[in-house]
C-alpha cells in the first residue's frame, strides 16, 4: 500500500498525552511501593552500597547543568556596545576566568541581543521610510 506524499498512514496519530505502555506498567508495579523502596535504598547506602549511595546523593544534590557566570561586562544599550562586551568575554576566557562553554553561552546571549537591536533598528528605519512616503 502506498501513501500520498505528506500524508500519514494514520492521520489520527497518537493522541496527545498518551503514555507509553511500558511506562504505565512500571508505574502500576511501583504504585504504593515508593516509600518502602526508598527506605531500602537508603538502608543499603548506609551499609556502604556505593550504587545506592550514588543514587541517594544524585537525588539530594543533583549535578548542576549550569552555574551563573559572574564576569564584568560593559553596559549594553546599543548594538555598538556588543562588540565591547564580546571583547570582554573573550578576555575573561583568555584569562581563565570562565570556561569555553560559559563563554559560548554568554556570546550566544550577546548574539541574541544583537538580533533584538537589529530588529528594533530595522523597525525604526521602516517607520521612517513610511513616514517619508506618506508626507
Amino acid at each position: 500500500m502506498t501513501f500520498k506524499a505528506g500524508q500519514s498512514g494514520n492521520p489520527a496519530g497518537k493522541p496527545k498525552g498518551a503514555r507509553n505502555k511500558t511506562t504505565l506498567a512500571i508505574e502500576a508495579l511501583l504504585d504504593g511501593e515508593a516509600v518502602e523502596l526508598t527506605r531500602k535504598v537508603i538502608e543499603k547506602a548506609k551499609q556502604g552500597d556505593m550504587t545506592a549511595l550514588k543514587l541517594c546523593l544524585d537525588r539530594l544534590a543533583p549535578i548542576r547543568k549550569g552555574r551563573p557566570v559572574e564576569i564584568e561586562l560593559p553596559q549594553v544599550t546599543s548594538a555598538s556596545d556588543l562588540a565591547k562586551a564580546g571583547a570582554q568575554v573573550t578576555q575573561h576566557l583568555a584569562d581563565g576566568l570562565i570556561s569555553p562553554e560559559e563563554a559560548q553561552a554568554v556570546m550566544g546571549t550577546l548574539d541574541s541581543a544583537l538580533k533584538l537591536f537589529e530588529a528594533g533598528e530595522l523597525e525604526a528605519r521602516i517607520a521612517a521610510l513610511e513616514e517619508r512616503l506618506n508626507s
